[in-house]
């Protein structure tokens, strides 16, 4: 009777497991983790990871956005440097003159000078000797042709055979626009009198490639752009236009109807 008593207090102390076929004593298995409560774990365990990768990518991306335009305007700058640093550095390099940026500073002054003598009656008779020199080489003349178009669209002289102002064209079907320069106008006589023709270029590779179309002055919209403007907008691909365009004919009208409303108003 002791020892059953004495079994039914360690039944009540001691979970018990289970007894064995031959009456043995019972033994207690070990615990274990729950099926339910591993998953949830480990979806808590992945939810938290993919939130952090998005917020490490997302900061990531900010940074490379920051960065890139300054990374490339450090680039062609300090190419440019180089490039312009170049032309003097090597003799000065010959002399045994080692100063940094002084090649640089005698490129920029030389530039200088050459644009005031170019602007002197002098200069300009000496860039037309070389220019009839450069014409009568068969791909040169090409070439620098092509490069002195370019240089005087931008040129803040704006002589005639510059870019005049900037141009938009229904360009190519009903409803579409295109950007371009107007460059020169034309008179076109026909039988049934004479119209005047701007010609327009509408460039569809950055500057040097493009359309020249023949369009009538009436059906050119003209934006309150300059020619430099124009062409930042068209190196950019776009990304530099302002949001709201207005033309000229807009301004005109729009001075015409404040100054009427003022004039009611007194």
């Amino acid at each position: 009777m002791a020892s059953r008593e004495r079994e039914r207090d360690l039944e009540l102390l001691i979970p018990v497991a289970g007894i064995s076929e031959n009456g043995g004593s019972k033994s207690s298995s070990p615990s274990s983790t729950p099926p339910a409560m591993a998953s949830q774990h480990h979806s808590g365990r992945e939810a938290f990871l993919k939130v952090i990768r998005s917020w490490a990518s997302k900061k990531f991306m900010t940074g490379c956005v920051i960065l890139f335009p300054m990374a490339i305007t450090f680039y062609f700058s300090w190419g440019l440097f180089r490039f312009v640093d170049g032309f003097f550095s090597p003799v000065y390099n010959h002399l045994g003159i080692n100063i940094f940026g002084l090649g640089f500073v005698t490129s920029i002054t030389f530039i200088f000078l050459i644009g005031i003598f170019m602007s002197s009656w002098l200069g300009a008779s000496v860039l037309t000797l070389g220019e009839w020199f450069i014409k009568k080489m068969p791909l040169v003349s090409y070439i620098y042709a092509a490069s002195k178009q370019i240089s005087a669209a931008i040129s803040p002289d704006q002589s005639s055979k510059a870019f005049k102002e900037v141009a938009i064209i229904r360009h190519p079907r009903v409803g579409e626009y295109a950007f371009g320069f107007i460059t020169s106008t034309v008179l076109l006589r026909k039988s049934t009198g004479e119209e005047e023709l701007c010609c327009v270029y509408v460039p569809s590779n950055h500057l040097y490639l493009g359309d020249i179309f023949l369009i009538n002055s009436n059906d050119i919209m003209r934006p309150n752009l300059s020619v430099r403007e124009g062409i930042e907008i068209v190196i950019s691909g776009g990304m530099s236009i302002p949001q709201i365009l207005t033309t000229v004919d807009a301004q005109v009208n729009s001075a015409a109807r404040i100054s009427k409303f003022a004039t009611s108003n007194v």
